[in-house]
């Protein structure tokens, strides 16, 4: 699909997505789904039964060889030498300056072969940057385009894979745990981790087999299509970050609030960086919020406090299970206090007299809203 000047690519399921009326947009350089039915409707249904997401655009490489441990764990801030076999780690590349490459999520298949899933829109760059920091002796491939990706995500999740595979594995199946299985026929690592915070299972598996899969999973009345639009507002609900937006080459994960994911007793590139900001301290930091009603703020909004300004929104939108406007923003760290009053408000003058413009809001700690289930033990997978 081409538009303007700009080509899209297609994910294997576009005719799929077509017959359940998605409606398609542009997203990473992909056509993708934002909504078959209605992102509000699509956000509950996986808040309460299980959604089906395509995530074919995102991007796998793998690494091998006897050194691939030991160069991934100079590349990535998470911790890599006590990561077994059948675990994977959320972390970061990070640049000199230790501003975010890239968030990723490292799965060790065996104790020299690893698959690291990156951001769609960050595929090239990231490709790029790994093949000109690891040594000859490490063998780099992109399977990007080979490999499908389909997300099952809902408090109902764990019972569907159940049925598919005879109860068997799933059960104790823990977070961040991998396993390879067989659907009916289809060879498939499916792993426990997810970008909603319900229980949820990420499938990676030959392209080949997209649609099938797809039908597969779309065959049980609790599991609907859900588009990008309500897997939005569902991280957004947990806080977790979107490439782009909340994170980014100008942001570390100090300034992200996300140093939990950084193993600072390693050597990695973009240490010295961060040990700077360590020492003097950081200025703005991401933090959640909470609107006083349904209106809630957009990218860039400007955030401030008694009339000075303190920050910026970087996302925003209406949350379908609290009823209210939610999001997050970078905020001078001073202000980082539980429900400490801001307001947002758009940096362009608005066209209109009569409408509103400032929103009245609150600093909200994440998750803004906690799951039955509650999956937040890390960031989430990389989003875009």
């Amino acid at each position: 699909m081409c538009e303007g000047t700009h080509c899209l690519k297609n994910t294997p399921l576009l005719e799929k997505h077509l017959e359940a009326g998605a409606k398609m947009v542009p997203f990473s350089g992909w056509n993708m789904p934002v909504q078959y039915t209605g992102i509000i409707e699509e956000h509950i249904h996986t808040r309460s039964k299980a959604g089906l997401f395509d995530i074919c655009h995102m991007g796998e490489f793998f690494l091998k060889g006897p050194s691939a441990a030991k160069e991934l764990d100079r590349l990535v801030t998470c911790r890599i030498d006590n990561l077994p076999a059948g675990r994977c780690r959320y972390g970061f590349l990070l640049n000199d300056s230790g501003g975010i490459i890239d968030d990723l999520i490292v799965f060790r298949i065996s104790p020299e072969e690893f698959m690291i899933v990156v951001n769609a829109g960050t595929v090239a760059k990231d490709r790029a940057w790994i093949e000109e920091h690891i040594s000859p002796g490490a063998v780099f491939t992109d399977s990007s385009g080979d490999i499908a990706k389909l997300d099952v995500q809902g408090p109902l999740s764990g019972e569907i894979m159940a049925s598919l595979l005879n109860g068997q594995i799933i059960g104790d199946l823990k977070k961040y745990y991998f396993v390879r299985v067989n659907i009916q026929g289809v060879e498939i690592l499916l792993s426990r981790t997810g970008y909603t915070g319900e229980r949820g299972y990420e499938l990676f598996f030959p392209a080949t087999e997209a649609v099938r899969v797809w039908d597969i999973l779309s065959a049980f009345d609790d599991v609907k299509p859900v588009g990008l639009g309500a897997r939005d507002t569902l991280r957004m609900e947990m806080g977790y970050s979107l490439y782009g937006n909340d994170i980014d080459e100008a942001h570390t994960p100090f300034e992200a609030n996300l140093a939990r994911f950084v193993f600072m007793e390693k050597d990695f590139v973009g240490k010295e960086a961060l040990l700077k900001q360590q020492r003097e301290g950081i200025d703005r930091v991401l933090a959640g919020f909470i609107c006083e009603g349904r209106r809630s703020a957009r990218s860039h909004f400007a955030v401030s406090v008694e009339g000075r300004n303190v920050g910026e929104v970087t996302s925003g939108a209406f949350s379908p299970c609290l009823k209210r406007g939610m999001g997050l923003c970078y905020i001078e760290k001073e202000f980082v206090t539980e429900g400490r009053e801001i307001t947002l408000s758009p940096r362009e003058p608005v066209q209109r007299p009569d409408r509103r413009t400032g929103i009245k809001a609150s600093v909200k700690s994440i998750p803004v809203y906690k799951p039955r289930e509650n999956e937040r033990s890390q960031n989430g997978t990389p989003g875009t």
